[in-house]
């Protein structure tokens, strides 16, 4: 069952608020000097098995092992004279929660993540290892997030959505500009999704750039919130989000992804965990790359759908890597 509120009521649409291409080459010059360009591959396996030229850009390599870092990174070198003396609270699965620690222990700013009972062991840990305090609470990411927001709001502190921050959107767009100055002519991007930041920071990027590239968000069939979302133009929520895959595992959609991913992207499709998981392992075996199950979201919709509907040179972000040991294990028991 879903609920929604249309996306009118949130003043979203006009695009005021949305960040633009000047904003993206400001992040690239603001997270330059903590963060390095990241590999773009193009495995010859990997397009063997897919049937098309494929090129990974390689986020797992980030130094928290995913995209996101990005994103936090951007936004507090933005606003850390504002900052000072102030900490900073977010909610998270994981990944985000990463990003914000690590921005916070570059610029020495106390961290406070929130995350679900449930969330990835080694994603918790890696916060903490941050100096991040991480606050275990409700049973998926929406009821952490409800909690954040209600103790952010107590404590004075800077609040960090998770979606609605231009300059977190602007900085993870920087990967998608680094992507197509090395391949400007790829047919289509396949971005996971899980509340939209990656998936409408690519559609920005690369309708800009080259309005011909065809962008396509990828969301797990078991937490549809965005894709609804997207289709129907509301902000849509589910009362469960009923996927392994815990980068993607929101039950509620996002006013600022939302609105920008009607104006940039073509079209949100949905695979299964076990897609994912087949994904997961094709990497590992073709690639030779550990991506989480929501990193390989995009190689699965590739691997379910075929070459036809996005055509045949295929840009992939491995958007993160962070899979425990048991993930991993699981892909190589039966």
């Amino acid at each position: 069952m879903t609920t929604a509120r249309r996306l009118s009521d949130i003043e979203l649409t006009s695009g005021a608020d949305f960040p633009t291409l000047r904003d993206v080459l400001l992040a690239r010059r603001r997270i330059a000097p903590y963060l390095r360009e990241t590999p773009l591959v193009a495995p010859w396996a990997l397009a063997q098995a897919a049937g098309a030229e494929v090129y990974l850009k390689l986020e797992n390599l980030q130094p928290i092992g995913a995209f996101k870092v990005r994103g936090g990174v951007n936004l507090v070198a933005a606003e850390r004279s504002a900052l000072e003396g102030r900490g900073l609270m977010t909610a998270s699965t994981g990944n985000h929660g990463q990003s914000i620690a690590y921005a916070g222990h570059l610029f020495g700013l106390p961290v406070s993540v929130y995350a679900p009972r449930g969330a990835n062991p080694l994603k918790v840990r890696a916060m903490e290892a941050l100096g991040a305090e991480v606050v275990l609470v409700g049973d998926d990411f929406d009821a952490a997030r409800e909690a954040c927001e209600r103790d952010a709001r107590a404590q004075g502190a800077r609040y960090v959505h998770s979606m609605n921050e231009p300059l977190l959107i602007a900085g993870v767009a920087t990967l998608y500009l680094e992507a197509l100055e090395a391949v400007p002519d790829v047919d289509a991007v396949l971005v996971p999704v899980g509340g939209g930041s990656g998936l409408s920071a690519a559609g920005l990027v690369a309708k800009t750039l080259n309005p011909g590239i065809r962008v396509v968000g990828v969301q797990a069939a078991g937490a549809p919130a965005f894709a609804e979302a997207y289709r129907t133009g509301t902000l849509a929520s589910t009362a469960r989000a009923a996927t392994q895959a815990e980068g993607l595992a929101t039950r509620q959609a996002f006013a600022l992804p939302v609105a920008m991913a009607r104006r940039y992207v073509d079209d949100v499709v949905l695979v299964s965990d076990d897609e994912m998981a087949e994904a997961m392992r094709v990497l590992l075996e073709t690639a030779h790359i550990v991506a989480e199950m929501a990193g390989a979201a995009g190689l699965a919709a590739l691997l379910r759908y075929g070459p036809s509907p996005f055509g045949r040179r295929v840009l992939l972000p491995i958007t993160g890597g962070n899979a425990t040991r048991a993930q991993l294990a699981a892909l190589f028991s039966v």
